[in-house]
């Protein structure tokens, strides 16, 4: 069985959700976090939750909206956090790609974010674009929770290993399946087992042979596939272990 440990039900580009999940059930996977990029989408994400019994949901604010970030939104931020089907915090971090928010204030909402899943004892979701070295030294001044996962790892064997020191979970997307990124099949590669998790990201970065298409949480056994023949494992045993490392970084039923 499979695990889509982050997945944008809301985004899903025209495609219907009731039809992703269902496509997802067929396809063996038993549990979906859909995540939040803003106030309205992480109210939205607590709102699936009611409507699918597999799914869970992340909720935060995107670092390409940090600048929405606003006291009076963190706080009703985390009053939806206390719902009991919220299970991470995030997706938070910082993203010096895009000028989406100033600097500053992502790495201020990224701190709140921090302290706010550590207070509820939730998993923190990490968006880390191009801003590696500021995002380890953040969570290292802020003390990340113990429950910490880089979102669609991104970073080389480097950042692998300065992750796995501190036990942080990293989360594959289609991305380690693309030709044209070795180096984060290096970094997956040299992985302990204990720290991988798959995702899909979708509607985004659907994985070989659908590259190009939009995604769907369905596609994460393509993923898992890749993980399994990197590390050498049979693809079912790489669900097993993607799925019982989801479940711990998530406190998801087993």
């Amino acid at each position: 069985m499979y695990i889509d440990t982050h997945c944008h039900l809301g985004m899903l580009n025209g495609a219907s959700a009731d039809d992703a999940v269902e496509r997802a059930r067929a396809a063996g996977v038993t549990h979906l976090v859909t995540v939040g990029v803003d106030l309205a989408s992480s109210a939205e994400c607590v709102g699936a939750t009611s409507a699918y019994p597999e799914v869970y949901a992340a909720i935060g604010i995107h670092p390409n909206n940090a600048i929405e970030a606003t006291d009076a939104v963190l706080e009703r931020i985390a009053a939806l956090a206390r719902h009991p089907r919220v299970v991470g915090i995030g997706e938070t971090g910082l993203d010096w790609f895009r000028d989406g928010s100033p600097p500053v204030r992502q790495e201020e909402s990224f701190r709140a974010h921090i302290r706010l899943a550590k207070e509820l004892d939730k998993a923190l979701v990490i968006h880390d674009r191009d801003a590696h070295a500021d995002v380890v030294r953040v969570l290292d001044d802020e003390h990340a929770p113990a429950r910490t996962v880089f979102h669609c790892f991104s970073g080389g064997p480097d950042l692998a290993q300065t992750c796995a020191e501190r036990g942080w979970f990293l989360s594959f997307a289609g991305t380690v399946t693309f030709r044209n990124a070795p180096e984060i099949r290096d970094a997956a590669a040299k992985t302990p087992l204990e720290l991988i998790v798959a995702e899909t990201d979708s509607p985004f970065l659907s994985p070989h042979p659908h590259r190009g298409k939009p995604n769907e949480p369905a596609r994460v056994i393509h993923t898992v596939a890749m993980l399994a023949e990197l590390h050498g494992l049979a693809p079912a045993e790489m669900a097993r272990v993607t799925s019982d490392n989801a479940r711990r970084l998530f406190a998801l039923p087993g």
